[in-house]
């Protein structure tokens, strides 16, 4: 079983971050999503790394669908060149409808509110609400730390080791697209399977 990609909605900050890798990347990524025909679905802003990933991918021929919450328009600077533009009433909206939007899901380094949309699509692929890939996308070792305390997690048993397998953790784009088109998804937590027979 493959994955088809039409679009992929990415997570990633507001802000460029200190190092200019970060800002490389997400250029990178959103120029092989267009390379691929694949479309991108993102925050909306024309700032940070959100803007440089909508930016490179748009630039490259990809369509690129923004999302924004009403009180957002403004202090995240809507890009003002995308395929096309949402405005939904909150945050709770937009989430939802960029994980409706998106065929798989990637995280690039951002904030508190790149963690906040990772984890809960991520959570949704473990309790069976959606089947699609996710990703981090690590640059420089961004995610590691993340990464041990998820892998503490499983040591510790509050997270399936196969659970934790389906996380894709890449960082070239080349990885990505293969991660993504070849990824299996796992058995959801509370899935027939997982229950004890009588």
């Amino acid at each position: 079983m493959s994955t088809t990609l039409r679009r992929v909605t990415v997570f990633t900050g507001s802000s460029s971050g200190v190092d200019p890798a970060y800002a490389r990347a997400a250029v990178d990524v959103g120029q092989a999503f267009a390379a691929r025909g694949i479309g991108v679905v993102y925050g909306g802003g024309n700032v940070g790394l959100m803007g440089a990933v909508s930016t490179a991918a748009r630039q490259a021929g990809a369509d690129v669908h923004g999302v924004m919450p009403e009180a957002l328009v403004d202090k995240e600077r809507a890009h003002p060149n995308l395929t096309s533009f949402e405005i939904v009433p909150d945050m709770h909206a937009r989430k939802m409808r960029m994980a409706e939007l998106g065929d798989a899901f990637v995280a690039l380094p951002g904030g508190i509110g790149t963690l906040e949309e990772f984890f809960e699509v991520w959570t949704w692929l473990q309790l069976g609400i959606h089947r699609k890939p996710v990703a981090v996308y690590d640059v420089r070792g961004f995610w590691r730390p993340m990464l041990t305390m998820v892998d503490r997690m499983v040591e510790e048993g509050f997270v399936a080791e196969a659970f934790r397998d389906s996380l894709l953790v890449v960082s070239t784009p080349r990885d990505l697209m293969h991660a993504l088109e070849s990824w299996q998804p796992p058995v959801p937590k509370f899935s027939e399977a997982e229950v004890p027979s009588a």
